[in-house]
């Protein structure tokens, strides 16, 4: 079986890719680029071939830090696509049909990656290594290699010195996966400064255990001004929802455990977990996670044809008016009550100062099609007596958007 493999080595194209320091400090974006299509060449051979597959994404995980290692990696992208390659990587691994020659040669590759990981873009890598082993009798052999080292580390820590391994976490995942819940517990509480990361495991062996509500209680002590952010909710939604009890894990963690990088995404990702869960009402708790930025959900608003609702956010909190502008142009013709609104909120918004990097386009913009959606509705008087009670006060924005749009200066200022 190894012979085989060795055979094929030379058939991912990748890893021409993914050599040592292959990518230059500017490549964050061409590296991520370059893991996305990794994993779809990896993906498509674990189809009919999931030996090979695991294969290739030992190569894959063991050649990225050394190939990233001279990346800018500050705007946090390349570190998001290396996790989510890890994460995407490890079952296609864990799940292969590989005998114990194989899989302990893929571990002692993974292991000497993780001891080398500089920058650490293999983290997760660590947690998952019961995964990795793949039976309780390989689990429990990496627990009885790793364990006396952490041992060793905790007596230096409860010394007061400075001491770390890299093995920490491998240890802990191989220790549950042997199903030795008590040493794991014992071992962790023997680290005077265990770590977030380090109490996961012992909630997660309460609820090994069945124990769903203790764990979510232990947790919960654990916290501290250093608790990742959403870490107990993230935790506590997922024993819940293992444990079937679903509307808890909405009610109480589901809005603040699943933060997607746009508010829409966040909505998506919510909705489709919570099918159950209607769209309004949706959409109605998620705005009342943000008081006092409650624009924010106004594109999601807009976009799930929630129109009445997005008229409301748009003049509820501060909202950005380039957003509202391209909302007002995209619906003059066919809805031009939302259009009016919402071109009108963003006529306000700058005036109160609000926005970046305005132009004189964009004061024109919100005018005209103001005005061309108020005609429409044939309310044109309407419209231009908001817009001219909008221009009245003598401020330096409102000053600014009158000569941007070639008025006069308001007769306020001729009584003052």
């Amino acid at each position: 079986m190894a012979g085989d493999l060795m055979g094929k080595a030379a058939d991912w194209a990748f890893t021409k890719r993914f050599r040592r320091g292959g990518f230059d400090w500017r490549a964050s974006r061409l590296a991520s680029e370059r893991i996305a299509e990794a994993l779809a060449e990896i993906h498509a051979v674990a189809r009919h071939d999931p030996l090979h597959a695991a294969d290739g994404a030992v190569r894959l995980l063991v050649k990225l830090s050394p190939a990233l290692e001279q990346v800018d990696s500050s705007s946090g992208a390349l570190g998001s696509a290396a996790r989510a390659a890890v994460d995407a990587l490890v079952p296609v691994i864990a799940h292969a049909p590989a005998d114990g020659t194989v899989r302990e040669k893929w571990l002692e590759q993974m292991f000497a990656a993780i001891q080398d990981d500089d920058p650490p873009y293999l983290e997760l890598l660590d947690e998952r290594w019961g995964e990795l082993c793949a039976t309780q009798e390989v689990a429990s052999r990496w627990a009885d290699r790793l364990k006396d080292l952490v041992q060793h580390v905790h007596a230096e820590r409860r010394r007061g010195r400075h001491a770390f391994t890299r093995s920490e976490s491998a240890c802990y995942s191989a220790l549950f996966a042997a199903g030795r819940q008590d040493e794991l517990i014992a071992l962790i509480g023997s680290n005077p400064r265990p770590m977030w990361n380090d109490l996961l495991w012992v909630g997660r062996c309460s609820v090994a255990r069945g124990e769903i509500d203790e764990a979510i209680a232990f947790m919960t002590k654990a916290v501290n001004p250093w608790t990742p952010m959403a870490g107990l909710a993230r935790f506590a939604e997922g024993v819940l929802l293992q444990a079937g009890r679903r509307v808890e894990a909405y009610e109480k963690y589901a809005l603040e455990a699943n933060r997607a990088t746009t508010y829409l995404a966040t909505f998506r990702l919510l909705s489709k977990k919570y099918p159950e869960i209607d769209a309004d009402r949706l959409l109605t708790d998620l705005i009342a996670t943000t008081p006092g930025e409650e624009s924010k959900w106004f594109a999601t608003a807009k976009t799930l044809k929630r129109f009445d609702l997005a008229m409301q956010l748009a003049w509820k909190s501060p909202c950005d008016p380039k957003t509202l502008i391209r909302a007002a142009r995209d619906n003059v013709a066919k809805n031009p009550a939302f259009a009016a609104e919402v071109a009108l909120a963003a006529l306000y918004w700058i005036c109160q100062g609000r926005g970046y990097e305005l132009t004189s386009l964009d004061v024109q913009m919100a005018y005209r099609f103001a005005t061309e959606a108020g005609l429409a509705l044939g309310q044109s008087e309407r419209v231009a007596l908001r817009i001219q009670t909008m221009l009245k006060p003598m401020t330096r924005e409102v000053r600014w958007v009158r000569e941007r749009l070639n008025l006069p200066a308001s007769s306020e200022a001729g009584r003052s």
